[in-house]
C-alpha cells in the first residue's frame, strides 16, 4: 500500500478524537452502550510510557492505535483503540498499524503486548490470532464481562 502513512499524534488531538468516536461507535452497536468505558488518559499515550498513531490512506485519516504502559509495567504495553474505518477495511491497513505499534512499543524497551477485546469482533480476534497472538487470561476493566477475550505476544 503505497499511499498509506502512519504517524504518531497526540491521544488528544482533533484527528485521534474523531477516529476514537468512530472506534467507540463501532462498539456500542456490537455491545451496545458507550463501546468502551474502560478509563483511558491521553497522557497516557505520550511517550516513553506509549505512543498514539494514525494512519492515513490517500490524505485521509484511516485508522488509529495505540500503546500504553500496562500496570505501570517497564516492560508490558496494552494495545487500546485499534480501530479501521470502514472504507479502509480489508486492504491490510489494520495489520499495518498493529505492526507499527508493536515497533513503537518494542522502541521504548517493552518486551511484550497485551490486548482485551470482544467476542463480538471476528474481524480483530482473527487479526491478533494471524499476528501471532495467543489466548491470555481476562484482565482489565472487563476481564469479569462476558464475551471478553484477551490476548498477548512477546515483541
Amino acid at each position: 500500500m503505497q499511499n498509506l502513512k502512519i504517524h504518531p499524534a497526540r491521544f488528544d488531538s482533533p484527528t485521534a478524537q474523531r477516529l476514537i468516536q468512530a472506534a467507540l461507535a463501532d462498539l456500542g452497536t456490537r455491545y451496545g452502550g458507550s463501546g468502551d468505558d474502560t478509563p483511558v488518559d491521553a497522557a497516557e499515550f505520550e511517550p516513553p510510557a506509549g505512543s498514539f498513531l494514525i494512519a492515513q490512506l490517500d490524505g485521509e485519516p484511516v485508522a488509529c492505535g495505540g500503546w500504553r504502559s500496562h500496570d505501570g509495567s517497564a516492560e508490558t504495553a496494552e494495545l487500546k483503540r485499534m480501530y479501521v474505518a470502514p472504507q479502509a477495511r480489508g486492504q491490510g491497513v489494520a495489520r499495518a498499524v498493529l505492526a507499527a505499534v508493536e515497533r513503537s512499543a518494542r522502541e521504548q524497551g517493552r518486551q511484550r503486548i497485551v490486548l482485551e477485546c470482544g467476542d463480538r469482533q471476528p474481524e480483530a480476534i482473527a487479526l491478533y490470532g494471524s499476528s501471532g497472538y495467543e489466548r491470555i487470561p481476562n484482565f482489565g476493566y472487563y476481564k469479569d464481562a462476558p464475551g471478553c477475550v484477551s490476548f498477548g505476544r512477546t515483541l
